[in-house]
């Protein structure tokens, strides 16, 4: 062979091999980008995650999270199972749980939002007030009308109507619910005692209905009914909620400052699991039914891939998710609370 075929034969070999090793690493950067993350639970933080996840997909080509909405009990579960990527919870999980689960978790705060009492009577407009007390008696049975001496003393000019009180609560498992009844446990003995605090309770009176979606509609249908939802879900829903008197004694509704003056000793004293009650916090401007929602992250995974895409996202929710809360009706996380989950994420592996 001549040295001039030689030298064209190398060469040719030489093009095709690097545009062959060329097109295997192109192919193989875009499968390790492109994930596919499946996650479950709260409803409670529903809106503003499904922005998120939209949000981060766009700007990440090849990645896609799909994220189930069926309440926080759901989420623990099935991200306890290792059915899901990642749960999400608006009740911290307990130790029992965590003990069960066959994977360790990490708790990861992500917004803060507030539940509300919403209504539906007949003749009445605008914002009433509603006393921890009275909260706890009408889904204790014990205030079965509206026309209640308690509920006029607290509003002040208000004609209510003789009809009965329909308590309205969640039937399925949800943060929502813990929220509401680890609230009502501390301003309440008698509640404490009787029905305690869980993402599922046996409610004393009432009609179930699933999601906060759920409450909102059957709260919104039904003349003379009373329920909690998540402060989003009232915006969304235009509904009318009620001022719940604070551990101050002040009659406050529901804002996002009022939220984030509820978590400011909560993100002073940060616990390192990050689970932590702040409803009936102290406070003037504190409003008593907030709380932080939670990602239940796996600690340790054997899919390096998808460890990195979670925390690539939660990462990029600090940075920018946070940014968007406060439009939404939720509370974006205090800045010390940001900074301790930064090194968290980090040690996820």
């Amino acid at each position: 062979m001549s040295l001039k075929i030689a030298a064209a034969v190398l060469f040719a070999f030489c093009v095709t091999g690097c545009k062959q090793s060329a097109n295997t690493t192109a192919t193989s950067e875009s499968q390790s980008s492109a994930q596919n993350l499946n996650g479950a639970g709260a409803t409670f933080p529903y809106p503003i995650y499904s922005r998120w996840f939209s949000e981060y997909a766009a700007a990440h080509p090849g990645v896609h999270i799909n994220y189930q909405s069926i309440g926080s009990g759901g989420g623990i579960r099935q991200v306890s199972e290792q059915t899901v990527d990642f749960g999400a919870s608006d009740g911290p999980m307990t130790d029992q749980q965590l003990a069960a689960s066959k994977v360790p978790l990490m708790h990861i705060p992500s917004v803060l939002g507030a539940v509300v009492p919403v209504y539906n009577i007949p003749g009445v407009t605008g914002n009433l007030n509603f006393s921890p007390e009275v909260i706890a008696d009408i889904y204790l049975g014990k205030i079965t009308k509206w026309n209640d001496p308690r509920l006029a003393k607290d509003n002040p000019g208000v004609k209510f109507p003789s009809s009965a009180i329909l308590p309205v609560y969640r039937s399925d498992g949800s943060g929502t619910t813990y929220i509401f009844t680890d609230f009502l446990s501390k301003v309440s003995p008698e509640w404490a005692k009787k029905v305690g605090k869980s993402t599922s309770v046996k409610w004393p009176v009432g009609i179930g209905q699933k999601g906060n979606e759920g409450v909102a509609g059957m709260v919104r249908q039904s003349p003379s009914s009373f329920g909690y939802v998540e402060l989003i879900y009232a915006l969304q829903n235009k509904m009318t909620y009620g001022a719940v008197r604070n551990a101050s004694g002040k009659f406050v509704l529901a804002t996002t400052d009022g939220v984030t003056a509820a978590a400011a000793g909560a993100a002073a004293n940060m616990p390192a699991d990050y689970r932590v009650s702040i409803t009936n916090a102290p406070g003037d401007t504190s409003y008593p039914i907030s709380s932080f929602t939670w990602f239940l992250i796996p600690t340790h995974s054997s899919d390096a891939a998808k460890t990195a895409t979670l925390k690539d996202f939660l990462t990029w929710m600090l940075d920018h998710g946070e940014s968007e809360a406060s439009s939404m009706g939720y509370a974006p996380l205090p800045t010390q609370v940001q900074d301790m989950e930064r090194k968290s994420i980090a040690d996820l592996h």
